[in-house]
C-alpha cells in the first residue's frame, strides 16, 4: 500500500512535449492540493517498467494509447491493490473512452493536456485510491454501556 503522504504518478509515454507538459502541470500546481500529501512523478518511454510497478505501490499510472495500455491493465489484475490506469491519447475519442472504461481503465485524458482536466482527473483518482486502500475502521453504533447490558 502506498503511503498517503507520498503520492506517485507513473507515466508511460513517449518522451516528448506531452511528457514535458505533464511534468510542468504537476510541478506548477504542486499536485496534489493540500498540506498533507506531497506528489512525485516518474516518467518513462517503455512498458518494460511494468515489473517495477508490481513492487513500487504506485497508485496512478498514465499510459499512452499507443503503448500497450490493454496489456498493462491485464498486468494490474494480478495485483491485490492495483493502480488506477489513465489512458492518454492524441486521438481521445468516444470509442477509446468507451473501450478503456469498459476494460477497467480509470479514465482517458486527451493530448495536448489541459492543465485543469489533468489535475481534476488526478485529484479524483488520488482520492479514490486513498479511500479504496484505507484500512476499514471497525466501530459499534451502540455505546459501551448498551453493549455490556446486552451481554
Amino acid at each position: 500500500m502506498t503511503n498517503a503522504n507520498k503520492v506517485s504518478v507513473f507515466s508511460i509515454d513517449p518522451i516528448d512535449e506531452h511528457q514535458m507538459a505533464l511534468a510542468k502541470i504537476l510541478e506548477d500546481a504542486q499536485w496534489p492540493a493540500g498540506p498533507i500529501a506531497q506528489g512525485s512523478a516518474a516518467f518513462c518511454s517503455t512498458e518494460e517498467t511494468v515489473s517495477q510497478l508490481h513492487q513500487a505501490g504506485i497508485p496512478i499510472v498514465l499510459c499512452d494509447g499507443e503503448f500497450g495500455w490493454r496489456e498493462i491493465l491485464d498486468e494490474f489484475r494480478a495485483l491485490p491493490d492495483p493502480p488506477f490506469l489513465i489512458v492518454t491519447s492524441r486521438l481521445a475519442d468516444d470509442r477509446l473512452w468507451s473501450e478503456a472504461l469498459n476494460l477497467g481503465a480509470y479514465d482517458v485524458l486527451a493530448k495536448p493536456y489541459d492543465p485543469d482536466e489533468v489535475l481534476r482527473v488526478l485529484d479524483l483518482a488520488w482520492i479514490r485510491w486513498v479511500e479504496r486502500s484505507a484500512t476499514p475502521v471497525k466501530w459499534n453504533r451502540r455505546p459501551q454501556a448498551q453493549l455490556a447490558m446486552s451481554a
